[in-house]
């Protein structure tokens, strides 16, 4: 794994060289963590002024949820407490030669800028933008291999949750459970906010759990993701609560899934990301719900829970291979519920098999 890191660094050190820039500052954390192989609290890392150097305002504390750091990679700890990484890396580009600097503007706030340009007036400051994030979108298959176990932590801890008794018990006890059972497999923590919606809030994206009670006749709505060594997966599936779903919960399950389905078909490397997305929003627009649906049928994933790619219907871009994403279609009808089924897909050839899908508890309509 050290090599690998060692090649990204290579890789950013390239580009930015080929646009005019001799160093490069990192301080956005899942970009640090990309690059170095972890990312102590307030670290940043500074490529080719010299030697290349992981700043930290204090020792690494060694935990595993950080990161393994590289240990090829130079971490210098600052002597004095206060002193911001970034500042202290800046001036350490002015002292080894740099005339210009590629920092992550879109991470620094205005006055941490400032501070920075003011620290080594001799740097030019220019912008890095999304240099590194393009970078992540490909994922190696030790980064996929990682997915693909957080995946499998999801599915067991969502598993273990069907086998239990639901009705009477609120949404906030059973996100509750579902974090814990999360840690109890394996997962460094939950990738986001477990959600848990009943009622009628099954089907809202985002829905934060409240203390509304799991009702016979419910839908429930789930979405929920494991953290395993940074990286981070998602799945969301849709229930009824009770003996059979009546009419318009099957019709409107079906529905969704349906769409979800065609739009996982799309995944095919060089279909443009705005493809996938219409493949999905074409199927519930057509069913008279296209004014609910969400700005994006799905996402990226990896060190963080929503990256790019974005599967909208104004993105530009295509599919590489190898790229996880998430294909989240939703309906939700206000005061009744609604069905969200969520999956996380690895983009593969169809030589290779197709889609790979990591999340595979089932998508059948189940009455628990």
């Amino acid at each position: 794994m050290p090599d690998v890191f060692a090649d990204r660094r290579g890789r950013l050190r390239d580009r930015c060289a080929a646009a005019g820039s001799a160093a490069a500052l990192v301080s956005r954390p899942a970009n640090v963590r990309y690059l170095a192989g972890g990312a102590p609290p307030g670290a940043v890392l500074l490529l080719g002024a010299g030697e290349d150097a992981l700043l930290c305002p204090g020792p690494p504390s060694g935990d595993p949820v950080e990161g393994r750091l590289d240990e090829a990679l130079r971490v210098d700890v600052l002597p004095a407490a206060g002193t911001d990484p970034a500042v202290a890396a800046t001036g350490r580009a002015q002292a080894a030669g740099a005339e210009t600097l590629a920092v992550e503007e879109h991470h620094l706030s205005v006055a941490r800028h400032r501070a920075m340009a003011a620290g080594a007036p001799r740097v030019r400051l220019t912008d890095l933008a999304g240099a590194v994030e393009q970078e992540r979108i490909v994922k190696d298959e030790d980064e996929i291999t990682c997915l693909r176990i957080a995946a499998e932590i999801t599915d067991q801890a969502l598993g273990e949750l069907l086998e239990s008794i639901l009705v009477g018990r609120t949404e906030r006890h059973l996100a509750l459970e579902l974090e814990r059972r999360l840690v109890d497999h394996g997962a460094d923590g939950p990738a986001f906010p477990t959600s848990v919606a009943t009622g009628p809030h099954a089907g809202r994206r985002g829905h934060r759990p409240s203390d509304r009670r799991v009702e016979e006749g419910d839908f429930l709505s789930v979405c929920l993701g494991a953290d395993y060594r940074g990286y981070r997966c998602e799945i969301g599936r849709t229930f009824v609560i009770g003996t059979s779903p009546e009419d318009w919960q099957i019709e409107l399950y079906d529905l969704v899934f349906a769409a979800q389905r065609a739009a996982r078909e799309a995944l095919v490397p060089g279909t443009a990301y705005r493809e996938v997305d219409r493949a999905a929003r074409q199927m519930l627009d057509s069913a008279g719900y296209g004014d609910g649906l969400a700005p994006l049928l799905g996402h990226g994933v990896g060190l963080e829970i929503q990256e790019d790619p974005q599967l909208a219907p104004d993105a530009m871009g295509k599919l590489d291979a190898c790229v996880p994403v998430t294909v989240e279609p939703g309906v939700h009808l206000p005061g009744r519920g609604g069905v969200r089924i969520d999956d996380t897909l690895v983009v593969r050839h169809e030589a290779d098999g197709g889609p790979e899908l990591l999340t595979i508890t089932t998508k059948e309509l189940l009455a628990l």
